[in-house]
């Protein structure tokens, strides 16, 4: 039987409507991605995204614009990337601790389950500085000056439930002392605050402390790690104190609820790419970043894990109060 040529144009255009979607997603990335940032410009959150934008660019063939939404602890920023459209054209950046605090304190109207967790690619531990010609001199001088003026000690954070407010937290509790905790959009504005002279100290990670230290009265006292980093092997470490407390962030990449699998597939072989590329190790050290490479399911089970712990430590001490 001969069918109607109309009736062959309307089968062939049923059919190509059909494969569409699929040809649509097969060809991604099309066009321009997005990376949100959840942070100001400036602090290493943002260095992070800027130096993995560069790469992520060569190896996708499309330009990666970084995208600062700083506010509430980094919830804003999350924020629009759990409600963006899951086309893989907006992605962020995921720290830690925020991913999992911020839900345990709050209702931002997201959850760990309203992300896909692509890959995890830099650990930077925390650290507390001061301006250079305070008399605070050490971990020991900074835990001296909190006793003598209990709550009065004031102390830059990047808000409630940010990383530089857990480490804090956690200083406060192994040492029986309470700070005044004073919340930016992100490490960067706190470091401007400090060099002011309108805090006392403030919490930052240790790529972004050695990158304000440049050229700047600016001294890290101590790194809260389990052993003293390559990066800076003269900053003790609380721990050598008295103090074993673990703080930071593991910064990663992730997308909305709902990637597609080739999406997921194409990044996280990019970023595994990107990573081993001795000329990124480079920049990486260059610019303070401290890698540590979590595929896909490696990056959700740390994540599920820090979830576990903070909220143990909640039942303890909510850090809302």
């Amino acid at each position: 039987m001969t069918i109607p040529t109309t009736r062959r144009a309307a089968v062939g255009a049923a059919l190509l409507a059909l494969a569409a979607p699929r040809l649509a997603r097969a060809a991604w990335p099309e066009r321009p991605i997005t990376l949100i940032v959840p942070f100001a410009a400036g602090g290493g959150t943002d260095i992070t995204a800027r130096v993995l934008a560069q790469y992520l660019e060569r190896e996708l063939g499309q330009p990666v614009v970084v995208q600062n939404r700083p506010g509430a602890g980094g919830a804003i920023g999350l924020a629009a990337v759990a409600a963006s459209r899951p086309d893989g054209y907006t992605i962020g950046i995921i720290n830690t601790p925020g991913i999992v605090t911020i839900p345990i304190e709050r209702n931002p109207g997201w959850t760990m389950e309203s992300f896909t967790f692509i890959a995890g690619v830099v650990d930077d531990p925390a650290t507390i500085a001061v301006h250079r010609e305070t008399p605070i001199r050490s971990i020991a001088d900074l835990i001296a000056a909190a006793r003598r003026e209990p709550g009065r000690v004031t102390v830059g954070t990047q808000g409630v439930g940010s990383a530089g407010h857990i480490s804090l937290l956690l200083l406060e509790e192994a040492a029986g002392v309470r700070f005044e905790p004073v919340a930016y959009a992100g490490a960067a504005p706190a470091a401007v605050a400090l060099l002011r002279r309108e805090i006392q100290a403030t919490t930052a990670n240790l790529g972004e402390s050695l990158t304000f230290a440049r050229q700047q009265p600016w001294r890290t006292l101590g790194v809260m790690s389990a052993e003293r980093s390559p990066m800076a092997p003269e900053l003790p470490t609380f721990k050598e104190v008295g103090y074993d407390i673990r703080g930071g962030s593991l910064r990663g990449i992730g997308g909305p609820r709902g990637l597609p699998a080739e999406v997921v597939e194409r990044l996280s072989a990019a970023i595994d790419r990107i990573v081993a590329d001795a000329e990124f190790r480079a920049t990486s050290e260059r610019t303070f970043q401290p890698l540590r490479y979590l595929g896909s399911s490696d990056y959700l089970a740390y994540l599920r894990e820090a979830d576990a712990m903070h909220r143990a430590l909640w039942q303890i001490r909510p850090w809302n109060q």
